[in-house]
Protein backbone atom coordinates (compact mmCIF):
# COMPACT_ATOMS: atom_id res chain seq x y z
CA UNK A 1 0.00 0.00 0.00
CA UNK A 2 1.38 3.39 -0.95
CA UNK A 3 2.03 6.19 1.54
CA UNK A 4 -0.76 8.37 0.12
CA UNK A 5 -3.26 5.50 0.43
CA UNK A 6 -2.31 4.93 4.09
CA UNK A 7 -2.69 8.65 4.84
CA UNK A 8 -6.09 8.69 3.12
CA UNK A 9 -7.28 5.69 5.16
CA UNK A 10 -6.21 7.39 8.41
CA UNK A 11 -8.12 10.53 7.47
CA UNK A 12 -11.20 8.47 6.60
CA UNK A 13 -11.02 6.78 9.99
CA UNK A 14 -11.30 10.16 11.76
CA UNK A 15 -14.82 10.35 13.30
CA UNK A 16 -15.63 13.96 12.36
CA UNK A 17 -14.40 13.67 8.76
CA UNK A 18 -16.51 12.37 5.91
CA UNK A 19 -15.00 10.66 2.90
CA UNK A 20 -15.59 13.65 0.62
CA UNK A 21 -13.69 15.89 3.06
CA UNK A 22 -10.48 13.88 2.66
CA UNK A 23 -9.85 15.12 -0.88
CA UNK A 24 -10.28 18.69 0.35
CA UNK A 25 -7.52 18.19 2.91
CA UNK A 26 -5.11 17.18 0.14
CA UNK A 27 -5.95 20.39 -1.74
CA UNK A 28 -5.38 22.66 1.26
CA UNK A 29 -1.52 22.72 1.05
CA UNK A 30 -1.63 23.83 -2.58
CA UNK A 31 -4.35 26.35 -1.77
CA UNK A 32 -2.21 27.74 1.05
CA UNK A 33 0.84 28.11 -1.23
CA UNK A 34 -1.28 29.81 -3.91
CA UNK A 35 -2.75 32.21 -1.37
CA UNK A 36 0.62 33.04 0.20
CA UNK A 37 2.62 33.54 -2.99
CA UNK A 38 0.02 34.60 -5.57
CA UNK A 39 -3.26 35.84 -4.17
CA UNK A 40 -1.97 37.79 -1.16
CA UNK A 41 0.66 39.81 -3.13
CA UNK A 42 -1.99 40.80 -5.69
CA UNK A 43 -4.44 41.86 -2.96
CA UNK A 44 -1.65 43.74 -1.19
CA UNK A 45 -0.81 45.52 -4.46
CA UNK A 46 -4.47 46.48 -4.85
CA UNK A 47 -4.45 47.92 -1.36
CA UNK A 48 -1.31 49.98 -2.00
CA UNK A 49 -2.74 51.36 -5.25
CA UNK A 50 -5.48 53.14 -3.32
CA UNK A 51 -3.04 54.88 -0.97
CA UNK A 52 -0.28 57.48 -1.13
CA UNK A 53 2.24 54.87 0.04
CA UNK A 54 5.90 55.87 0.01
CA UNK A 55 8.84 54.38 1.94
CA UNK A 56 8.30 57.04 4.62
CA UNK A 57 4.65 56.07 5.18
CA UNK A 58 4.56 52.37 4.27
CA UNK A 59 7.40 51.39 6.61
CA UNK A 60 6.40 53.73 9.42
CA UNK A 61 5.76 52.00 12.73
CA UNK A 62 7.28 49.01 14.48
CA UNK A 63 7.45 45.46 13.19
CA UNK A 64 6.17 43.71 10.09
CA UNK A 65 2.55 44.19 11.14
CA UNK A 66 2.73 47.87 10.28
CA UNK A 67 3.84 47.01 6.73
CA UNK A 68 0.98 44.51 6.34
CA UNK A 69 -1.47 47.18 7.45
CA UNK A 70 0.10 49.69 5.00
CA UNK A 71 1.78 51.65 7.79
CA UNK A 72 0.75 55.31 7.89
CA UNK A 73 -0.21 55.47 4.21
CA UNK A 74 -3.43 57.41 3.62
CA UNK A 75 -6.35 56.24 1.51
CA UNK A 76 -6.62 58.40 -1.62
CA UNK A 77 -9.21 56.46 -3.60
CA UNK A 78 -8.75 56.52 -7.36
CA UNK A 79 -6.27 59.39 -7.29
CA UNK A 80 -3.30 57.23 -8.40
CA UNK A 81 -5.26 55.81 -11.33
CA UNK A 82 -6.37 59.29 -12.40
CA UNK A 83 -2.78 60.55 -12.24
CA UNK A 84 -1.52 57.55 -14.19
CA UNK A 85 -4.07 57.92 -16.99
CA UNK A 86 -4.76 61.67 -17.03
CA UNK A 87 -2.20 63.31 -14.74
CA UNK A 88 -0.45 65.50 -17.26
CA UNK A 89 -0.82 67.50 -20.42
CA UNK A 90 -0.33 66.21 -23.93
CA UNK A 91 0.21 68.87 -26.58
CA UNK A 92 -0.81 68.27 -30.21
CA UNK A 93 1.64 70.39 -32.21
CA UNK A 94 1.49 71.14 -35.94
CA UNK A 95 4.07 73.33 -37.72
CA UNK A 96 5.38 74.59 -34.40
CA UNK A 97 1.98 75.65 -33.08
CA UNK A 98 0.01 73.89 -30.35
CA UNK A 99 -3.37 72.92 -31.77
CA UNK A 100 -4.87 71.36 -28.67
CA UNK A 101 -3.81 70.36 -25.17
CA UNK A 102 -5.26 67.12 -23.80
CA UNK A 103 -5.34 66.22 -20.08
CA UNK A 104 -3.57 62.87 -20.35
CA UNK A 105 -0.35 61.41 -18.99
CA UNK A 106 1.91 61.46 -22.03
CA UNK A 107 4.59 59.25 -20.44
CA UNK A 108 2.11 56.52 -19.52
CA UNK A 109 0.47 56.46 -22.94
CA UNK A 110 3.86 56.49 -24.63
CA UNK A 111 4.86 53.45 -22.56
CA UNK A 112 1.49 51.86 -23.29
CA UNK A 113 1.85 52.36 -27.05
CA UNK A 114 5.48 51.25 -27.16
CA UNK A 115 4.60 48.14 -25.18
CA UNK A 116 1.86 47.07 -27.60
CA UNK A 117 4.10 47.85 -30.57
CA UNK A 118 6.82 45.71 -28.98
CA UNK A 119 4.33 42.87 -28.45
CA UNK A 120 3.16 43.04 -32.08
CA UNK A 121 6.63 43.19 -33.65
CA UNK A 122 8.32 40.68 -31.34
CA UNK A 123 5.54 38.08 -31.67
CA UNK A 124 5.58 38.42 -35.45
CA UNK A 125 9.35 37.97 -35.46
CA UNK A 126 9.16 34.99 -33.10
CA UNK A 127 6.49 33.24 -35.14
CA UNK A 128 8.37 33.71 -38.41
CA UNK A 129 11.73 32.64 -36.97
CA UNK A 130 10.33 29.65 -35.09
CA UNK A 131 8.25 28.44 -38.02
CA UNK A 132 11.27 28.60 -40.33
CA UNK A 133 13.50 26.69 -37.88
CA UNK A 134 10.79 24.11 -37.19
CA UNK A 135 10.32 23.47 -40.92
CA UNK A 136 14.06 22.89 -41.28
CA UNK A 137 14.44 20.46 -38.36
CA UNK A 138 11.40 18.42 -39.45
CA UNK A 139 12.33 18.20 -43.13
CA UNK A 140 13.21 14.78 -44.55
CA UNK A 141 16.01 16.37 -46.56
CA UNK A 142 17.93 17.62 -43.51
CA UNK A 143 20.45 15.40 -41.76
CA UNK A 144 21.45 15.70 -38.11
CA UNK A 145 18.01 16.89 -37.05
CA UNK A 146 18.31 15.45 -33.54
CA UNK A 147 21.58 17.29 -32.94
CA UNK A 148 20.06 20.50 -34.26
CA UNK A 149 17.07 20.17 -31.92
CA UNK A 150 19.37 19.78 -28.93
CA UNK A 151 21.11 23.05 -29.85
CA UNK A 152 17.78 24.80 -30.38
CA UNK A 153 16.77 24.45 -26.73
CA UNK A 154 20.19 25.68 -25.52
CA UNK A 155 18.97 29.25 -24.74
CA UNK A 156 16.38 27.81 -22.34
CA UNK A 157 19.16 26.47 -20.13
CA UNK A 158 20.93 29.81 -19.76
CA UNK A 159 19.98 32.45 -17.15
CA UNK A 160 17.98 35.22 -18.80
CA UNK A 161 20.12 37.96 -17.25
CA UNK A 162 23.26 36.35 -18.71
CA UNK A 163 21.72 36.13 -22.19
CA UNK A 164 20.46 39.72 -22.08
CA UNK A 165 23.87 40.99 -20.95
CA UNK A 166 25.57 39.18 -23.83
CA UNK A 167 23.13 40.68 -26.34
CA UNK A 168 23.74 44.10 -24.81
CA UNK A 169 27.41 43.66 -25.67
CA UNK A 170 26.50 42.53 -29.20
CA UNK A 171 24.50 45.73 -29.73
CA UNK A 172 27.09 47.94 -28.10
CA UNK A 173 27.26 51.38 -29.69
CA UNK A 174 31.07 51.13 -29.77
CA UNK A 175 32.82 49.95 -32.91
CA UNK A 176 33.92 46.70 -31.25
CA UNK A 177 30.30 45.60 -30.80
CA UNK A 178 29.54 42.53 -32.91
CA UNK A 179 26.60 44.19 -34.69
CA UNK A 180 28.74 47.20 -35.64
CA UNK A 181 31.60 44.95 -36.76
CA UNK A 182 29.22 43.13 -39.11
CA UNK A 183 27.94 46.44 -40.46
CA UNK A 184 31.53 47.57 -40.91
CA UNK A 185 32.33 44.46 -42.99
CA UNK A 186 29.30 45.27 -45.14
CA UNK A 187 30.51 48.80 -45.70
CA UNK A 188 27.89 50.40 -43.46
CA UNK A 189 28.87 52.84 -40.73
CA UNK A 190 28.49 52.17 -37.03
CA UNK A 191 25.07 52.54 -35.43
CA UNK A 192 24.42 53.92 -31.94
CA UNK A 193 22.19 50.97 -31.15
CA UNK A 194 21.27 51.83 -27.58
CA UNK A 195 21.45 55.62 -27.86
CA UNK A 196 18.79 56.00 -30.56
CA UNK A 197 15.14 55.04 -30.18
CA UNK A 198 14.38 52.74 -33.11
CA UNK A 199 17.76 50.96 -33.26
CA UNK A 200 17.31 50.22 -29.54
CA UNK A 201 13.76 49.03 -30.20
CA UNK A 202 15.10 46.73 -32.94
CA UNK A 203 17.69 45.37 -30.48
CA UNK A 204 14.90 44.66 -27.99
CA UNK A 205 13.05 42.63 -30.61
CA UNK A 206 16.04 40.56 -31.66
CA UNK A 207 16.93 39.71 -28.07
CA UNK A 208 13.33 38.87 -27.21
CA UNK A 209 13.14 36.56 -30.23
CA UNK A 210 16.32 34.78 -29.12
CA UNK A 211 14.95 34.25 -25.61
CA UNK A 212 11.55 32.96 -26.73
CA UNK A 213 12.18 31.01 -29.94
CA UNK A 214 13.05 27.66 -28.24
CA UNK A 215 9.58 27.49 -26.66
CA UNK A 216 7.93 28.42 -29.96
CA UNK A 217 10.02 25.91 -31.91
CA UNK A 218 9.15 23.07 -29.51
CA UNK A 219 5.42 23.74 -29.90
CA UNK A 220 5.67 24.15 -33.66
CA UNK A 221 7.77 21.00 -34.15
CA UNK A 222 5.26 18.98 -32.13
CA UNK A 223 2.43 20.35 -34.25
CA UNK A 224 4.26 19.63 -37.52
CA UNK A 225 4.88 16.04 -36.51
CA UNK A 226 1.13 15.55 -36.01
CA UNK A 227 0.23 16.69 -39.53
CA UNK A 228 -1.06 13.57 -41.36
CA UNK A 229 1.26 12.57 -44.18
CA UNK A 230 -1.80 11.51 -46.20
CA UNK A 231 -2.77 15.17 -46.61
CA UNK A 232 0.58 15.99 -48.19
CA UNK A 233 0.38 12.94 -50.44
CA UNK A 234 -3.11 13.90 -51.59
CA UNK A 235 -1.94 17.46 -52.30
CA UNK A 236 1.01 16.13 -54.33
CA UNK A 237 -1.37 13.99 -56.38
CA UNK A 238 -3.42 17.12 -57.11
CA UNK A 239 -0.27 18.81 -58.39
CA UNK A 240 0.32 21.15 -55.44
CA UNK A 241 3.88 22.45 -55.09
CA UNK A 242 5.86 22.92 -51.88
CA UNK A 243 4.62 26.44 -51.09
CA UNK A 244 1.06 25.54 -52.00
CA UNK A 245 1.16 22.57 -49.62
CA UNK A 246 2.67 24.79 -46.94
CA UNK A 247 -0.13 27.38 -47.27
CA UNK A 248 -3.09 25.04 -47.68
CA UNK A 249 -2.04 21.93 -45.71
CA UNK A 250 0.68 22.71 -43.18
CA UNK A 251 -0.46 26.08 -41.87
CA UNK A 252 -4.12 25.13 -41.32
CA UNK A 253 -3.02 21.95 -39.52
CA UNK A 254 -0.71 23.72 -37.05
CA UNK A 255 -2.77 26.91 -36.68
CA UNK A 256 -4.22 26.24 -33.23
CA UNK A 257 -1.03 25.08 -31.44
CA UNK A 258 0.92 28.00 -32.90
CA UNK A 259 -1.86 30.40 -31.91
CA UNK A 260 -1.78 29.03 -28.37
CA UNK A 261 2.00 29.45 -28.14
CA UNK A 262 1.75 32.93 -29.65
CA UNK A 263 -0.73 34.05 -26.99
CA UNK A 264 1.54 32.82 -24.21
CA UNK A 265 4.66 34.44 -25.64
CA UNK A 266 2.74 37.66 -26.32
CA UNK A 267 1.79 37.83 -22.64
CA UNK A 268 5.47 37.30 -21.75
CA UNK A 269 6.48 40.10 -24.14
CA UNK A 270 3.94 42.42 -22.53
CA UNK A 271 5.66 41.81 -19.17
CA UNK A 272 9.20 42.14 -20.50
CA UNK A 273 11.45 43.95 -18.03
CA UNK A 274 15.00 42.64 -18.25
CA UNK A 275 15.74 43.55 -21.86
CA UNK A 276 14.84 47.27 -21.81
CA UNK A 277 16.15 47.79 -18.28
CA UNK A 278 19.53 46.10 -18.81
CA UNK A 279 20.01 47.56 -22.30
CA UNK A 280 19.36 51.26 -21.58
CA UNK A 281 16.64 51.45 -18.91
CA UNK A 282 13.99 52.08 -21.54
CA UNK A 283 15.88 54.92 -23.19
CA UNK A 284 16.91 57.03 -24.78
CA UNK A 285 15.09 59.63 -22.66
CA UNK A 286 12.45 57.03 -21.62
CA UNK A 287 11.25 56.78 -25.24
CA UNK A 288 11.31 52.95 -25.19
CA UNK A 289 10.16 52.56 -21.60
CA UNK A 290 7.89 49.53 -21.59
CA UNK A 291 4.96 49.54 -19.20
CA UNK A 292 6.54 47.27 -16.57
CA UNK A 293 9.73 49.36 -16.57
CA UNK A 294 7.60 52.49 -16.21
CA UNK A 295 5.84 51.07 -13.15
CA UNK A 296 9.15 49.94 -11.64
CA UNK A 297 10.68 53.39 -12.13
CA UNK A 298 7.71 55.16 -10.56
CA UNK A 299 7.70 52.83 -7.55
CA UNK A 300 11.39 52.38 -6.78
CA UNK A 301 13.17 55.26 -8.49
CA UNK A 302 10.68 58.00 -7.61
CA UNK A 303 9.48 56.30 -4.41
CA UNK A 304 5.80 56.50 -5.47
CA UNK A 305 4.64 53.05 -4.38
CA UNK A 306 0.94 53.83 -4.77
CA UNK A 307 1.36 55.09 -8.32
CA UNK A 308 3.64 52.18 -9.25
CA UNK A 309 1.06 49.72 -7.92
CA UNK A 310 -1.66 51.41 -9.98
CA UNK A 311 0.49 51.12 -13.13
CA UNK A 312 1.13 47.44 -12.43
CA UNK A 313 -2.57 46.71 -11.96
CA UNK A 314 -3.45 48.56 -15.17
CA UNK A 315 -0.89 46.37 -16.94
CA UNK A 316 -2.38 43.22 -15.35
CA UNK A 317 -5.86 44.29 -16.47
CA UNK A 318 -4.75 44.72 -20.08
CA UNK A 319 -2.85 41.42 -20.07
CA UNK A 320 -5.90 39.63 -18.69
CA UNK A 321 -8.16 41.25 -21.28
CA UNK A 322 -5.73 40.34 -24.06
CA UNK A 323 -5.52 36.70 -22.93
CA UNK A 324 -9.29 36.38 -22.50
CA UNK A 325 -10.12 37.86 -25.93
CA UNK A 326 -7.58 35.70 -27.75
CA UNK A 327 -8.57 32.49 -25.98
CA UNK A 328 -12.25 33.21 -26.64
CA UNK A 329 -11.87 34.26 -30.28
CA UNK A 330 -9.46 31.41 -30.98
CA UNK A 331 -11.76 28.95 -29.18
CA UNK A 332 -8.71 27.56 -27.39
CA UNK A 333 -10.79 26.63 -24.35
CA UNK A 334 -12.12 23.73 -26.44
CA UNK A 335 -8.60 22.32 -26.80
CA UNK A 336 -5.51 23.10 -28.80
CA UNK A 337 -6.00 20.18 -31.19
CA UNK A 338 -9.63 20.97 -32.01
CA UNK A 339 -10.24 22.15 -35.56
Amino acid sequence: MSTSSRIARRFEATPFLEKRDVSLLFVLPGLFVFTAFMLFPVLYLVGISFTNATPATLFAGDGALSVLTLGEAEFVGLQNYVQVLFGGQFHVVLFGETLVTLPINGQFWNSFGVTWLFVATSVTLKIGLSLGIAMVVTSDRVRGKRLMRSFIILPMGLPAIFTVTVWRGIFSSAEFGLANQILGELGVGSVSWLAERWPAFFAYNVTEAWLAYPFMVIITVSALQDVPEELHEAAKVDGAGYFSRFLHVTLPSIKRPVLFASILTAAASFQQFLIPYVFNQGGPARANELLVVYGYREALRFQEYGRGAAISLVAVAFIGMFMWLNVKRGKLADGVSEQ
